[in-house]
Formats: C-alpha cells, structure tokens, sequence
C-alpha cells in the first residue's frame, strides 16, 4: 500500500521523439489538459526564436497558471553565429535547471531539449542530472528528435512520431496555426 501511494504522486518523465511533426504540439495539449485541472505549467523552448508562434498569443489567455519562455536564437542549422546558439541554450539550461528546483509548476514542457544533447550544447549527464533534482511530484515533458539513450531510459513514457507524409514534401510550405 506504502509503494502504491509513493507511485500514485510520482511525477512522470514524458519523451515525444521521433522524426515526425507533432512533438510541440503533443507537448502543448498535455500543457492545456493540466491547465484545465488547474495546474500550473511552464513551457521553456531551446530553439525557437523570436518568430511569431500561435501558441504565444494562446499562451497569453492563460497568464495566471502557464509561464511561457522563448530562449532560443532560433533554428541552430540557420545559425549565423553557432558560439552564439550554444551560449544561449547554456543559459537557457541553467535557467530550466533552477525552475525545477523551484517547484513553482506541476508541469514543465522542455521542448526542443534534446537537441542541446545532440549538438553537445549540454551533456546527456548534464540533462540526466538536472531533471533528476526536480521535485518528485512535478512531471516534466521532454520534446525532440534523437533523444538519446540515457533520457529514453530514465523516461516513464516515450512516444516516438514517425513522418509517414509531410505536405513540405509535395512543395506546400508551413502554414499558420498548423506548423506555427
């Protein structure tokens, strides 16, 4: 009974991965479910930049429970200056690291995280170590593609998406409200 307890306020690990579309936007409606029970969410995203996202302008209707934050300088593989990038998901990392010590948010969406792995912006230790200090109630989401083998392992849940079409393919570039 003591372990069904102890399991029951377990904070989970969630992994969306894959090469396929959908990993942010998988990420972003588990954030609006916790929302609608009232939770407190943060989303920290690594990569995307300045451009204009539609889920900013949604994230603003729910400024009492949803702390949103853009640190990246944008897509790092059209970086004009990767020394730049990599000090920014630095920061950006120290940054998640001390939100999840504060124990402000039920839920926290990490998206694009894994790509500080990939690129070795941060070390797998690194993240590992970090996610691990977090309180033991508060779940966390990780999004992006390679997750790597240490985070799939310490995971509770990893759904991979897998590209089977992909309208870019047939020339049809993103479109407001679906890619952005």
């Amino acid at each position: 009974m003591k372990e069904e307890k102890h399991l029951e306020n377990k904070g989970l690990l969630l992994v969306f991965t894959g090469n396929g579309k959908g990993k942010t936007t998988a990420a972003l409606g588990q954030a609006f479910r916790a929302l609608g029970h009232g939770m407190r969410v943060a989303v920290v995203q690594f990569i995307k930049g300045s451009w204009k996202y539609g889920e900013l302008e949604a994230a603003k209707r729910f400024s009492d429970l949803l702390d949103f934050h853009v640190m990246g300088r944008g897509f790092t593989w059209k970086s004009d200056d990767l020394t730049k990038d990599i000090a920014k998901a630095r920061e950006a990392w120290q940054f998640t690291c001390e939100l999840l010590q504060q124990n402000r948010h039920q839920l926290v969406i990490l998206d694009e995280l894994t790509y500080l792995v990939t690129y070795k912006m941060i070390s797998e230790e690194e993240l590992l170590a970090g996610l691990a200090r977090r309180s033991k109630e508060m779940h966390v989401v990780v999004t992006g593609r390679n997750a790597s083998p240490g985070l799939i392992n310490a995971a509770d849940l990893v759904t991979e998406m897998r590209e089977i079409k992909h309208p870019y393919a047939s020339g049809i570039k993103a479109r407001q409200g679906i890619e952005f």
